[in-house]
């Protein structure tokens, strides 16, 4: 969606300053969760910073989940090169019929070897295969899955993770090198865990340089500057078949089928207990505690004040009523309306409840939900070819996109700019200019995403990497 030439300035000066002043953690530094509240910001392995959830473009029958953590990974991190941690609970979480109730979770463990300590190198020479002698720190994790009956099933064990991208002496191959950690899962499916691409874009270095705009220009269509380009993520990438994730067992057969709705968000949980040993070891020990929750995106950035984003971490969403006052009446939207006199809706702000906490009805809300903040796709959804797609997703006439899942394509700095705006066809306001306009200038990610799993593009090499790219690689 592009704004008129009349309000492509303004339109810029609105989207800079709802985010600075929404936005208002100390460390903020990245964008949908990168770094989103006090606490987790100093714990960057367990920080989770997008959660991705759609029909899988290559293979219709199933769906694909992306969880990426550690956010701004620079490529060039050695000698301890980023790596999953090791005394971390990944999970995947589904609730298969709204109840709020966790029915199904996918849960990573991951352990790391040195092959040697007698070296300060991650790798000893050109590394051309997993189990290559000449890589010398290795990791390795395992997917479990789990039902809320108690039953537990390993769907796979000891599977690699592949090397970060070193550079053309150390990891010659690396496309290949990465692609041959896929594995596949017990009962079908497949996953990937590994450092890719971080493929959420924004530009953030226009929104804290005083509001400084970026016009645009030939080659730079948005006039934004994607200040994610050049960085990396850890990047988990789960692939299984729909019927294995519904309520009944089966995949949906019509558009409004009773359990056609999963809602799903991704987690990081920690042991409640940490000692840092006098002989420089770490142990931990104790119950299991939720860290860090993503489901839709944005909501601890932009919703949730900072007396509350600690806390809104550890939250299970069967207590998220206790958000529901600042969905309904939110401060981004009041801001628009103060700063700079947009008119936007007026609290109740029921559209937003519906965006972030029941779904949207007759597209992913399901028959009997009880409101929480998830992630809500309609399984029924025709899956979304990669190259192709609308990058407004709902907004831009799509029924697969944002906010039903999350495609990779997806812009959801524009989509809830303009929600929060009002600028929606689900409020009063529909379709009113500039609210429907609002945007930060990026418009797709820096480098293309791949057409078959894991679909994330590639990590950055460490040896030759440009940060900031302005050109992005779709329109």
């Amino acid at each position: 969606m592009t704004a008129s030439p009349v309000f492509k300035r303004p339109l810029i000066i609105f989207a800079s300053a709802l985010l600075l002043a929404t936005l208002i953690v100390p460390a903020f530094g990245g964008a949908s969760s990168h770094r989103e509240a006090p606490l987790i910001a100093d714990d960057p392995q367990a920080d989770g910073t997008d959660f991705y959830m759609f029909r899988s473009p290559d293979a219709p029958d199933t769906v694909t989940f992306v969880y990426n953590t550690w956010p701004i990974e620079t490529p060039e991190g050695g000698p301890n090169f980023f790596k999953f941690g090791d005394d971390i609970a990944y999970r995947i979480v589904i609730d298969d019929n709204g109840d709020n109730i966790d029915d199904t979770w996918f849960e990573l463990r991951f352990r790391s070897e040195y092959r040697t300590k007698n070296t300060f190198l991650y790798n000893t020479g050109a590394v051309t295969s997993l189990d290559d002698p000449d890589l010398n720190f290795r990791q390795f994790y395992s997917v479990t899955r789990m039902r809320s009956n108690g039953s537990s099933t390993l769907l796979v064990d000891n599977a690699p993770v592949p090397p970060v991208n070193i550079g053309p002496k150390s990891t010659p191959n690396y496309e290949a090198l990465a692609a041959s950690a896929v594995r596949n899962l017990a009962g079908g499916g497949k996953v990937f865990a590994g450092q890719r691409d971080d493929p959420f874009f924004v530009d953030l270095g226009a929104t804290f340089d005083l509001l400084t705009i970026r016009p645009g220009a030939p080659g730079n269509k948005g006039g934004g500057i994607d200040s994610l380009a050049g960085y990396n993520v850890q990047s988990i990438v789960l692939q299984v078949p729909i019927a294995s994730v519904t309520n009944n067992g089966i995949a949906p057969a019509f558009a409004n089928s009773e359990f056609g709705v999963i809602a799903g968000r991704a987690l990081s949980l920690r042991q409640s207990t940490r000692v840092y040993n006098t002989n420089g070891t770490q142990s931990a020990s104790g119950p299991w505690v939720q860290v860090s929750r993503l489901g839709m995106p944005l909501v601890n950035e932009v919703v949730i004040p900072l007396a509350l984003k600690d806390a809104f971490n550890a939250l299970h969403p069967r207590d998220d009523g206790a958000a529901l006052p600042v969905v309904l009446d939110p401060e981004a939207a009041r801001l628009l309306k103060a700063l700079y006199g947009l008119d936007v809706p007026p609290a109740p702000r029921n559209d937003l409840v519906a965006i972030f906490l029941t779904g949207i009805a007759g597209l992913n809300k399901p028959p009997f939900v009880l409101p929480s903040e998830k992630m809500r796709l309609n399984l029924f959804t025709p899956a979304t070819a990669i190259g192709a797609g609308n990058r407004m997703g709902l907004l831009g006439g799509e029924s697969g996109g944002y906010p039903n899942g999350r495609r990779l394509i997806d812009d959801v700095v524009d989509i809830t700019l303009q929600a929060a705006a009002g600028g929606t066809p689900f409020t009063p306001a529909q379709n009113k200019a500039p609210n429907n306009q609002l945007g930060d200038g990026v418009n797709a990610n820096e480098k293309p995403f791949l057409a078959v799993f894991p679909y994330v593009a590639s990590p950055h090499q460490g040896f030759d990497h440009t940060h900031h790219r302005t050109e992005p690689a779709t329109p």
